[in-house]
């Protein structure tokens, strides 16, 4: 992967999306995160240089956060690693929710501050929701405290209302998004519509979903045939490289949720 123009501390543009930790099988199912493994995937991650985590407070069924608290806070200093986090909106419903939701996080995480928190899922109706909750102003003022570095969107909508937020609120620094080969021309994703709204406003991207939630792994057989016969990887490798190669995209999420995907994504 090429370097990264835009935050020169994220190495290797690839990050550790924690939305499905290992051991554990969705929602309200029982499944406890398997923390040995988990913090076996953490050690190799680090030491194959790589340093970025993602995650959000309802991810796991709400376990990421104390999970990723275990196996890298606790065992890694701070300047090993980047921390990503973000404000929900199914969790806050007035103002004066945001900050005390922000200190709940924080201490969940183990941390003093977060080096990237995003306004989650962003959409229509949940713009109007954080607007009228001052999230972007009560934001920046978490930046301007130091107990957040950079502010951004974690975006789920059409490029029109991109566009909007990127006009009412130049303050935001990176647009996380949908982006894979597949969704690419979607109608209902619109990934290269988004990609090119945060391009033209400056805002390096983020990409979540680069393998379409296991869609691009998990690929008809005429697809595979024509993979196969590239013998250039694995199905999965094909569309992160596929989402790393844009200029504008800073980073490259993966979920991992196991120690064999982790050993794949390195690869």
């Amino acid at each position: 992967m090429k370097s990264n123009p835009f935050f020169s501390e994220i190495n290797g543009n690839f990050g550790f999306g924690c939305m499905r930790l290992p051991g554990w099988a969705g929602p309200n199912m029982g499944s406890e995160v398997d923390q040995a493994e988990l913090t076996r995937m953490v050690d190799a991650f680090l030491d194959a240089g790589f340093n970025y985590f993602d995650t959000a407070h309802g991810y796991t069924d709400e376990k990421s956060e104390t999970s990723l608290r275990e196996c890298l806070v606790k065992r890694y200093p701070r300047n090993r690693y980047i921390f990503t986090n973000k404000l929900s909106h199914n969790y806050i419903e007035k103002e004066a929710d945001v900050l005390p939701f922000f200190e709940a996080q924080l201490e969940a995480c183990g941390l003093e501050y977060f080096d990237f928190y995003l306004i989650h899922a962003v959409t229509a109706d949940f713009y109007d929701l954080y607007q009228r909750c001052r999230s972007f102003e009560i934001v920046q003022d978490l930046k301007r405290q130091g107990r957040v570095r950079h502010v951004g969107v974690s975006f789920h909508d059409q490029p029109e209302l991109l566009e909007r937020v990127l006009t009412e609120h130049p303050e935001i620094e990176v647009v996380q998004l949908q982006f894979n080969y597949a969704d690419y021309e979607a109608p209902a994703i619109r990934s290269r519509a988004n990609y090119e709204a945060a391009e033209k406003h400056g805002k390096p991207v983020f990409v979540m979903e680069p393998v379409k939630g296991g869609g691009l792994v998990n690929l008809p057989d005429e697809s595979k045939r024509i993979l196969d016969a590239l013998n250039g990887g694995s199905y999965a490798s094909y569309a992160i490289r596929y989402a790393a190669s844009f200029p504008n995209v800073a980073v490259v999420l993966s979920g991992m949720g196991s120690m064999a995907m982790m050993e794949d994504n390195l690869s």
